[in-house]
């Protein structure tokens, strides 16, 4: 689907018409699932007036809508040029690995000392939930579930700047971690991704999962670059005049 086709009435083979109640969280939902999916390509302009249309609704629920999106790292808005799906650059890939990192390993050392039986339950369960999504082939859903997962460290952390600082990491993400499936040609990550991380993360040497943490998150790195490279439009570089 070429970029354009996201901008026109044909942007109705993409959705369904929405309930009127709930408008706001209902094309939230499907603009999400459609960025997510690749419906809706990176870079594609994301019109008013054809999604207006296409759901039937006024533009009061549908820039609500967008700017949730935006919120979430999904959408930009370009000056001069409008709102677009946002694009994921090589460059973006190294900042988000690195960003990732510090995060994590800062939330470990805030947790460390606190985790208990309670910390190390949610943390297999929430794994045995990201497994079920691998194993059910559901793409979206694992993606999901991934984030549920690493973002319990952050949640009983109990620091609400670095709180903050994860949830606006976690649309850029969702982009990157649909990008890394496509790229290994996956339906969501390994089944024992996850393994070694648990395994540092109930044990008793602190280097051992800072450690773990750099490693979990350079794992696929260089794949997942190559595959940004092969994608129209991406040379590697920075991409100027993005505002989320």
């Amino acid at each position: 689907m070429s970029v354009s086709d996201v901008s026109t009435r044909d942007v109705g083979a993409l959705f369904e018409r929405v309930p009127k109640a709930t408008l706001r969280a209902h094309i939230v939902e499907r603009l999400r699932l459609a960025i997510l999916a690749g419906d809706i390509p990176p870079g594609a302009p994301l019109v008013e007036t054809a999604l207006s249309e296409r759901f039937d609704v006024s533009r009061g629920p549908l820039r609500e809508a967008l700017r949730q999106l935006i919120e979430e790292g999904l959408v930009v808005t370009v000056p001069y040029t409008g709102t677009r799906v946002a694009e994921l650059s090589v460059e973006d890939v190294h900042e988000i690995y690195s960003l990732r990192t510090v995060l994590e390993t800062f939330a470990f050392e805030q947790v460390w000392p606190r985790r208990d039986d309670r910390f190390r339950a949610e943390l297999r369960r929430r794994n045995e939930a990201l497994i079920a999504t691998i194993d059910a082939g559901d793409d979206r859903a694992s993606i999901l579930a991934e984030l549920e997962f690493h973002g319990l460290v952050h949640e009983a952390s109990a620091h609400k700047l670095l709180q903050r600082a994860w949830h606006g990491l976690r649309g850029r993400l969702q982009l990157y971690w649909a990008a890394h499936h496509r790229a290994h040609g996956r339906r969501g990550p390994k089944r024992d991704s996850h393994d070694s991380y648990i395994r540092a993360a109930f044990g008793s040497d602190f280097e051992t999962m800072k450690a773990e943490i750099a490693d979990h998150m350079r794992r696929g790195v260089e794949t997942t670059e190559q595959f940004l490279r092969t994608m129209p439009g991406l040379s590697g570089k920075s991409k100027r005049g993005d505002h989320s």
